[in-house]
């Protein structure tokens, strides 16, 4: 019997281990054909479709009962989330066709920015009928096909639209099919950034790290607040509002910074900012208005780090291998983010409670900011086939 608090870890853990088994073939796909645009449509549509059918799940469920719902639940949503990283990995792949080198950084930016400014929206939408309605069930089925309607939307308007589908890049060798390298293709893609880019692998090595702590910072953010503060869930919400709205701002920000100082700096910048945020939620933070006050500080930093992280490594890697190079990414991150929150959870388990454990993800970004100053970024995007003239580095 699985526990109920455990269903949902679950189902992410399984959704992100098919995805470590799909993403390498997917990425192989995309750069061996012509697919890429459709795949990414692909994807989008049937992780908007499931989600949109969670709608339907509730305990009454006629021909499935209350043991049934849980389990058609689990599968739409290991169905969506499987889907979003699929389409995701392409989507990033699509940087480099859009933009030039020189504007990759603030395109990357923008990109993130309407992202948040786009959930923050439909968060407030929901927030608003969570409020009025009075069957909350009902509301909070309403707020999830509406998250899939969102996602189904602008997936129409804009890259079923506006995206041009390019010709296949390269030729598969002899004797091989879609299958059996993109099996391979993994490890060839690793060996190849150890033999003939080995700054971009110094990158990718770096940015697992400190993503890592960032991901683990938004991980228990609520539950820290909630648990060290006792701060109330509707203050959580209203908190993770803000965040949406001031992030939109902070991407913009980071972005504009890296035309003037180069993306590189712009990150390490962020780091310390990250690192500073820990700091003060361990060691200063005793209540609600400074709380808000990291909010906005985590906001700023949070949109920024990772759009320009993505842009970066768009500027790292050869021509005519983003899906590939990109599919490694998105595996990489996923294979390495089980080790900050087990860090955290270990730190919990030491010292009885989160504000000391906090500080603990403090490593992630001093590593983290180590190895990405050691990391040249000239001689990278030069091995990688690139011009770095017009990037400022």
């Amino acid at each position: 019997r699985i526990e109920p608090a455990a269903i949902y870890p679950f189902s992410v853990s399984l959704s992100v281990l098919l995805q470590v088994l799909f993403l390498p073939l997917l990425g192989t796909v995309a750069d061996y054909t012509n697919l890429k645009k459709r795949m990414m449509m692909t994807f989008a549509y049937a992780g908007a479709a499931a989600t949109i059918l969670l709608f339907f799940v509730k305990a009454d469920m006629p021909l499935f009962g209350t043991n049934g719902a849980v389990l058609v639940g689990s599968i739409l949503f290991i169905v969506a989330n499987l889907s979003f990283g699929a389409a995701i990995v392409f989507y990033n792949a699509f940087l480099p066709d859009i933009t030039t080198p020189d504007q990759r950084d603030a395109v990357s930016s923008r990109g993130f920015a309407y992202g948040y400014l786009g959930g923050g929206l439909l968060l407030l939408l929901n927030l608003g009928l969570l409020a009025m309605m009075e069957d909350t069930a009902l509301a909070v089925r309403i707020s999830l096909a509406s998250a899939g309607i969102w996602w189904l939307l602008f997936t129409i308007i804009f890259p079923q639209k506006r995206l041009v589908q390019r010709d296949p890049a390269r030729q598969l060798p002899e004797g091989e099919n879609l299958l059996t390298h993109g099996i391979k293709q993994i490890y060839h893609t690793l060996s190849e950034m150890r033999r003939k880019y080995p700054a971009t692998l110094r990158y990718l090595i770096a940015y697992l790290i400190y993503n890592d702590g960032i991901q683990t910072v938004i991980v228990v953010a609520a539950a820290y607040a909630s648990d060290e503060l006792k701060v109330e869930a509707q203050t959580i919400l209203l908190l993770v509002l803000m965040i949406q709205f001031v992030a939109f701002g902070g991407a913009l920000l980071f972005g504009y910074m890296a035309r003037r100082i180069g993306a590189k700096r712009s990150i390490i910048i962020s780091l310390v900012l990250w690192s500073a945020v820990v700091i003060y939620a361990f060691a200063f933070l005793t209540n609600t208005v400074q709380l808000f006050i990291l909010g906005v500080v985590i906001a700023t930093v949070l949109g920024g780090s990772q759009a320009l992280s993505r842009s970066l490594f768009s500027q790292m890697i050869p021509p005519d291998q983003e899906s590939e190079y990109f599919g490694f990414y998105e595996i990489s991150e996923r294979g390495t983010s089980w080790i900050g929150p087990l860090v955290f959870g270990l730190a919990v388990q030491i010292f009885g409670q989160q504000r000391p454990a906090i500080i603990s993800l403090i490593i992630f970004f001093i590593v983290g900011l180590l190895l990405l100053s050691r990391v040249d970024v000239r001689k990278a995007i030069l091995d990688a086939g690139h011009d770095p003239t017009g990037v400022v580095l």
